[in-house]
């Protein structure tokens, strides 16, 4: 990788006088500076922020990218994989993309500033970041991505069995007498192009149904848009009778709009969400789920990182699938018939 020595070498400038334009741009004529930045964005040059990090010339440090810290998923796979990490004498380092690849960019730079020696991805949505991430992979920083394999990655990945976890979750909506489910969320290429959106309406169509034009939304995965989006589709002149949340994060707003609006689960409708999350037992009905098996993908995780640091192949090959767990509980029934009736 490029050093502020060969920087100052096609500046043609001294590396103090380059250490400066990163330091005190100010204290440098205009022409200087230009040439030294010049020479930065010609070699792709990035300041190293922690050189005291290398252990035999190999860094000792992780970077754990997750799509949200609100998510409880996402708190339980870094303390499983720090912890896993720390047994193999390496340090973790936490950021946050918010499901963007804009933001992710920023993120990957902030990390490859730290010099670590791998990166745990949750990638976000977007193109933003690909040329970065394969730079930093050309450069022989490790990647691992998890929960989310983008189309055609060429990165080792973790992830949940998502369209048969989708299929689950119609299908035992279906064998209750659900017709008009819904999801809160319609699979969109850039916004939201995850597996669950992507796989409902397949799901759906394998078992004679359709998805109403109505019931199609593009959203976030995020409680506040998950709120408004379950007003929406309630508000409807045929709502459905169940809904399907995406998280356990989306969960949590799907249910303070039913709440708002009068509704009983699972008598007006039925609610069922991807994520065991700890509220979803102490509610009243508790919530029918799809549990993540959320420590065992970040030890997996954690397994091909290991592997690719220290040369080794892939266990279990590149790619891994873990099945989502059904936990039924009360939030889910037989629509009514006045429901059925009406559509």
């Amino acid at each position: 990788m490029p050093t502020i020595q060969d920087v100052a070498r096609l500046a043609g400038v001294s590396p103090t006088t380059a250490k400066r334009a990163l330091r005190e741009p100010d204290k440098l004529t205009p022409e200087t500076l230009g040439r030294v930045q010049q020479a930065i964005e010609q070699l792709h040059y990035e300041p190293d922020q922690r050189a005291g990090s290398l252990r035999g010339g190999q860094s000792t440090t992780i970077g754990l990218i997750v799509a949200s810290i609100l998510e409880p998923f996402f708190a339980q796979f870094a303390r499983t994989a720090a912890h896993a990490l720390a047994g193999a004498g390496y340090t973790l380092i936490i950021s946050e993309n918010e499901y963007s690849a804009a933001r992710e960019l920023e993120e990957l730079r902030r990390l490859y500033g730290q010099r670590v020696g791998g990166i745990m991805l949750r990638p976000g949505y977007g193109m933003d970041s690909g040329d970065y991430l394969a730079r930093l992979s050309a450069r022989g920083t490790c990647v691992v991505q998890y929960d989310y394999r983008p189309p055609h990655s060429p990165y080792p990945s973790v992830t949940l069995d998502n369209p048969r976890a989708m299929s689950e979750a119609v299908g035992y909506l279906h064998g209750l007498g659900h017709r008009a489910i819904a999801a809160l969320g319609t699979y969109h290429p850039v916004i939201h192009p995850e597996e669950r959106s992507r796989t409902f309406p397949e799901a759906m169509n394998a078992l004679g149904l359709s998805v109403p034009p109505e019931y199609q939304r593009v959203t976030l995965l995020t409680e506040d848009t998950a709120y408004a989006l379950t007003h929406e589709l309630l508000a409807l002149p045929a709502p459905p009778t169940a809904l399907i949340a995406l998280t356990g994060t989306q969960a949590v707003g799907a249910y303070r709009a039913i709440r708002e609006r009068g509704l009983s689960i699972p008598a007006d409708l039925s609610l069922i969400t991807f994520d065991n999350y700890p509220w979803t037992a102490l509610v009243e009905p508790p919530i029918t789920v799809l549990e993540q098996p959320a420590a065992d993908m970040a030890t997996a995780s954690v397994r091909r990182l290991l592997a690719q640091l220290e040369g080794r192949p892939a266990p279990a090959g590149a790619h891994e699938t873990f099945p989502a767990r059904l936990i039924v509980r009360g939030s889910c029934a037989a629509p009514s018939l006045g429901l059925v009736s009406s559509r």
